[in-house]
């Protein structure tokens, strides 16, 4: 149960964020056109993509009940579930990503790994 209201305020929070970047940075600067370069797709995309997943694993860290929070492997699973499914849904709706040699997969990739780390170190801090 403490696996499932984690990933619940985890799936919540990452929703919420993608459709406020998507709506309000995506759509107004990028559009249908896609990025145009390096610079732009790192400054439009990836970055806001970097505070939603780290905003989605600190959530689902920060409702993760004791004494779980103090199994690291428990622990992980809770916080990181969610955007890691995130980036496996991404991959199967955007098959054009799935190259190894494909930049945008690996972005993506850091982003989710720079992402949760992040959120678990935010989750750590707070905690004290």
């Amino acid at each position: 149960m403490a696996l499932i209201r984690s990933w619940a305020v985890g799936v919540l929070v990452l929703v919420v964020t993608e459709y406020i970047q998507v709506t309000a940075v995506y759509d107004k600067v990028v559009g249908l056109e896609g990025v145009d370069s390096f610079a732009t797709a790192l400054v439009f995309v990836h970055i806001p993509n970097l505070f939603c997943v780290v905003l989605a694993t600190w959530a689902a860290a920060r409702v993760h009940p004791q004494p779980w929070r103090h199994v690291p492997a428990h622990h992980v699973a809770a916080a990181c579930a969610v955007p890691a499914a995130g980036q496996l849904l991404l991959l199967s709706l955007q098959p054009d990503l799935v190259s190894v040699s494909s930049l945008a997969l690996w972005m993506s990739t850091g982003v989710l790994l720079a992402g949760c780390s992040m959120g678990l170190l935010l989750d750590k801090w707070w905690e004290g």
